[in-house]
């Protein structure tokens, strides 16, 4: 049936307007962070897009579109409601939820008339529990969180992605369905896999090549499912990618079009208006208009944008864009610009105004010349809602946590005063990459000593804060780790990142109820990872029913994600509930198995606790064979080192623990690793050699306080 209104549409369309028949299966591909000059549809030439290029002799191409801020989070909120950020709210891509149940929400929308809904994503930032899973029957957002990886570095690959899509596009193929699919590459880190490194000396152009075999993957898969020609397909960008234009060399900062202009392709069911293109402005808010005027559905009244069919003969308007980025996370200045395609204008402290047409790269700056134009656009500027709420995606209970520890009162969204424009602190972006490169390295000092004088310049500067706080944990010194994440956390308002790292170091310090707080600021945010460490927690407290509802809690919903698996088996095992907890750590060892992008970190401490587990069972060669596999892949992380030498004791080769523990701190030389080498030689009864090392390891790291502690617990 839907074929025959398919060819009947067809028949009405070659005499007017673009249309579509009910049920038109629509698919938007939203590939990340794609600058539109770098795309041969748009005249580069420097990669090779054949799935892209099919696209485009396919649809439509729009020359100039724009993104309402350069933040995928953000960005995306915009295309599936239709709403700039000042409506929608969302402002950051941490910190914010979007309430897709108070605005119109285009997947929500389609349900309700009958669509099957599904959306797949790839970065850790578009996670579901953020507000974008209303309204979607699949949501695959089991992207893994994991600590200090910074919010880019939780990604997967989009192949990844599209194999999970596969089974749920084919149970729907022959319903209405629309499809939402997100890529992450060519998002940093720029990584591309063979053959594209070896083929492409730009790493970021290898990701577009990339990233244009998975849309092809995608578009093969529709044909075979028979509903491509018959599609409704939208191909873009939530943002572009700094690339040093400006000085930025990735995005959020600032709002040159290297960063807000983003591809934008439109492919009609039966090659409609195929090969052509508009010239007239564009945005992302135009998107769900769009969808569903060609549907024959109301378009509500709050929207900002118009069809895209219509643009040609659509009044002239210029499109917004704005970043809260660099006042949220640096303390400088927000910005928000107005283009209509030939003249670009950047309010800030100090303002810009750009010719596009005879300075495309915008260098020259006329804004003194052109008064008139920048009075114009400088008023019309006014009209856009750019309040900022502060980060508060927290529960009440939380809150209060917040605010008794001092963290709520001086957020990004409270700062007075004159700020500084970004451009004129651009630098420092590069002094803050030198400082990653020493810490990448593991030089931790002179990463910590890089950090201080980023904060010197720019005291602010919620990220330098954070990573601050890495190196001095890293160095042992672990009060100065938590005053410089208690600084981030009071200036940001309690960001989620550094509520995680804080709650990590106060949990291996021991202060468990600090770690537990700050665990609840991190949950609305980073639900696995908070559920995960309170049940930590727990275990440490001897409640283990608590224990094992928190890490329950943590898989919900989350059955692909191993970190919460890793975590209910720590529990089973604490339980004695020991077949289950080898269940569990049998079926994380298959999710592993069966992911494209095997990152060994992801599974770090599954063996040890499988070791556990077969040592408790009497197993002493599985055990033993456990905890050497921990350890080969993880040599800096001490856990499978003590529990292999308290093996190697109760096995009867005591002579194996002195050189399982000299290899531990040989390893990861560190006052944790000395700590639970002496805790480790306690427990094995031997006070001498704990007190010996314990002496020995506070000469190394005399400020150490988890050092500090045990000399007090053993009287030295």
């Amino acid at each position: 049936m839907r074929r025959l209104l398919f060819a009947a549409a067809l028949l009405a369309a070659c005499g007017g307007k673009p249309s579509v028949p009910e049920g038109t299966p629509i698919v938007i591909i939203s590939i990340d962070t794609l600058r539109a000059d770098h795309l041969p549809a748009y005249g580069y030439k420097g990669v090779e897009t054949p799935a892209i290029d099919r696209l485009r002799k396919d649809g439509i191409l729009f020359e100039k579109a724009y993104s309402p801020t350069p933040l995928t989070f953000p960005a995306h909120s915009s295309l599936l409601t239709g709403t700039l950020p000042g409506v929608h709210g969302v402002r950051d891509n941490v910190g914010y939820r979007l309430d897709s149940q108070r605005l119109p929400f285009l997947p929500r929308i389609l349900k309700d008339r009958g669509y099957a809904t599904g959306g797949a994503v790839s970065a850790y930032v578009l996670q579901g529990k953020g507000g974008l899973d209303a309204g979607f029957d699949l949501y695959e957002d089991s992207v893994e969180f994991r600590t200090n990886a910074g919010l880019g570095g939780m990604q997967r690959p989009g192949s990844e992605t599209l194999n999970l899509s596969l089974d749920w596009l084919r149970s729907v193929k022959d319903k209405p369905f629309f499809f939402f699919f997100h890529i992450y590459e060519p998002h940093t880190p720029y990584s591309p896999p063979e053959p594209f490194a070896s083929r492409y000396p730009s790493r970021y152009d290898g990701e577009i090549a990339a990233a244009d075999k998975i849309v092809g993957d995608l578009l093969s898969a529709l044909e075979g499912f028979e509903v491509y020609d018959e599609a409704l397909i939208v191909l873009l960008s939530d943002h572009g990618e700094g690339l040093g234009d400006h000085g930025e060399e990735e995005h959020g900062v600032l709002l040159y079009n290297e960063a807000i202009q983003v591809p934008l392709l439109v492919k009609l069911p039966g090659e409609q208006r195929s090969g052509s293109t508009v010239s007239k402005p564009a945005q992302l808010t135009d998107v769900m208009p769009t969808v569903l005027s060609l549907l024959g559905l109301p378009v509500p009244e709050n929207l900002k944008g118009t069809s895209l069919l219509n643009l040609e003969e659509a009044p002239a308007r210029r499109i917004y864009s704005e970043t809260f980025y660099p006042r949220l996370h640096f303390g400088w200045s927000e910005l928000a610009s107005l283009t209509d395609g030939k003249n670009h204008y950047i309010e800030g402290p100090d303002p810009e105004l750009y010719d596009l047409a005879s300075d495309p790269g915008e260098k020259r700056n006329i804004l003194q010349g052109e008064r008139r134009v920048y009075a114009e656009m400088r008023q019309e500027l006014q009209g856009y809602d750019r309040r900022l709420a502060a980060p508060s995606a927290v529960d009440e209970e939380a809150r209060q946590a917040m605010i008794a520890l001092g963290y709520i009162g001086s957020a990004g969204g409270d700062l007075s005063g004159p700020l500084p424009d970004p451009k004129s602190r651009i630098g420092s972006l590069a002094d803050l990459k030198a400082a990653f490169q020493h810490s990448s390295r593991k030089e931790h000092e002179q990463a910590a000593a890089a950090y201080r004088r980023v904060l010197a310049a720019n005291p602010q500067m919620v990220d330098a804060w954070e990573f601050l706080g890495h190196s001095l944990k890293n160095l042992g010194r672990t009060d100065e780790a938590l005053e410089a994440y208690r600084e981030g956390l009071r200036i940001s308002d309690g960001s989620p990142s550094i509520a995680v790292s804080a709650a990590s170091l106060f949990f291996d310090l021991g202060r468990l109820d600090e770690a537990a707080s700050h665990a609840l600021m991190a949950a609305p945010t980073h639900p696995s990872f908070a559920h995960g460490l309170l049940a930590q927690i727990a275990l440490r407290k001897k409640d283990l029913e608590g224990a094992e509802k928190e890490a329950r809690l943590a898989m919900d919903d989350e059955n692909l994600r191993l970190g919460p698996m890793i975590t209910l088996a720590e529990v089973l095992h604490a339980r004695r509930s020991y077949e289950e907890a080898l269940e569990v750590t049998a079926r994380a060892s298959d999710v592993y198995e069966r992911r494209e992008a095997k990152d060994p970190d992801l599974i770090r401490g599954l063996a040890l606790i499988r070791g556990k587990v077969l040592a408790d069972l009497g197993d002493t060669p599985g055990a033993e064979a456990a905890f050497v596999q921990e350890i080969r892949m993880f040599p800096e992380d001490v856990r499978a080192y003590s529990n292999l030498a308290i093996l190697y004791a109760l096995s009867g080769r005591p002579g194996r623990v002195g050189p399982t523990l000299r290899q531990m701190v040989q390893s990861s030389p560190t006052p944790g690793a000395y700590a639970e080498a002496v805790k480790t030689l306690r427990a094995l009864k031997d006070p001498e050699s704990a007190a010996a090392l314990l002496q020995y390891a506070l000469g190394k790291y005399p400020g150490s306080s988890e050092l500090r502690e045990l000399a007090k617990y053993s009287g030295t």
